[in-house]
């Protein structure tokens, strides 16, 4: 839930009622990731997760990023905002990862590929439960055999983007049910089940298939404490919203969304390239936001958003737990 909705309040909230709340660090500086564990800590004393974007190349060239830009000129004039530069970005890994050994989050969990032997094994000494996001169970034969200590089970209906380890390959449509199950027969370690979980008996039925846990973000997007903007917050309500779509037209990478203008002008010549993508439609769906239009922006969700629901979140808690 990075990019607004992941707050220190929503986290900690979480963590009160009984979950594991968790601070998403892509899109963060180190100092901000800092900023918000340490905000997370002095409203609970319950435990905390982190979540990271694992770095890699965009891949995309320059031409494509040219092109992809021209095709934008209509939108940023309309918006009257200068496109976003792109440029080479790490997200701060090594920082990132420095400010996590000295802090120590109970739990670190990671999106868009496996940290490294030496780098699980550092967390590992700090004391730090890591977890790696998988699409099939290839990515997590990877993650585990790099020292993982468990897996997130990532299904298809998942809203935001997809975690698969290859930013160009079609993400998988295998349904999470089979995922979670042919992980739960593959390994001992934790498999934790995620996307499309917003009622109790999708919790209940992802435990019996062998999930240890479930991981929760579209349901908590209307929750009291979340930082979802209000055109976001509007949208998941709004009956003109009546699907979502996988497009990577936002960010160069797939994700889910809701399905606006903004997918239907630009998802066929859409391209892979992530954060460079993201970067060059950052001042549109910020102006977008600013001026309370919902087809300009990225509104990402799961397939099950109707379900989501206001109110506390320690309430949404409850209710997903039965």
């Amino acid at each position: 839930m990075a990019g607004g909705p992941s707050t220190p309040a929503l986290a900690a909230a979480i963590s009160e009622g009984g979950g594991l709340g968790f601070l998403a660090a892509g899109l963060q500086s180190a100092e901000e990731m800092a900023d918000s564990i340490l905000a997370a800590r002095r409203l609970t004393s319950g435990p905390i997760g982190v979540n990271l974007f694992v770095p890699q190349r965009s891949g995309a060239t320059l031409e494509e990023l040219g092109a992809f830009a021209a095709a934008l000129e209509d939108d940023a004039e309309f918006y009257g905002v200068a496109l976003g530069e792109p440029r080479g970005d790490d997200d701060e890994w090594e920082s990132k990862l420095e400010v996590l050994c000295d802090l120590r989050p109970e739990v670190v969990s990671f999106t868009f590929g496996s940290p490294n032997e030496s780098e699980y094994r550092r967390l590992g000494d700090a004391g730090i439960l890591t977890l790696a996001t998988v699409t099939t169970v290839h990515e997590a034969v990877l993650a585990v055999s790099f020292g993982a200590d468990g897996v997130i089970a990532q299904g298809p209906d998942a809203g935001g983007h997809r975690a698969t380890f290859d930013a160009r390959a079609t993400p998988p449509g295998e349904p999470l049910d089979d995922l979670v199950s042919a992980l739960a027969a593959c390994f001992d370690c934790p498999i934790i089940a995620a996307g499309g979980l917003t009622t109790a008996a999708a919790v209940r039925r992802m435990r019996a298939a062998g999930a240890a846990a479930v991981q929760v973000g579209t349901a908590f997007l209307l929750a009291d404490e979340a930082g979802t903007n209000p055109v976001h917050r509007a949208a998941l309500r709004d009956p003109q919203f009546s699907q979502t779509v996988l497009t990577r037209a936002f960010t160069g990478r797939y994700g889910r969304a809701l399905r606006n203008r903004f997918v239907d002008r630009h998802d066929a010549h859409a391209i892979f390239g992530f954060p460079q993508v993201a970067m060059i439609t950052g001042p549109i769906q910020a102006a977008a936001v600013k001026l309370g239009d919902p087809q300009g922006v990225g509104m990402w969700a799961g397939t099950a958003y109707r379900h989501a629901r206001t109110g506390p979140a320690i309430d949404i808690v409850r209710q997903l737990a039965g």
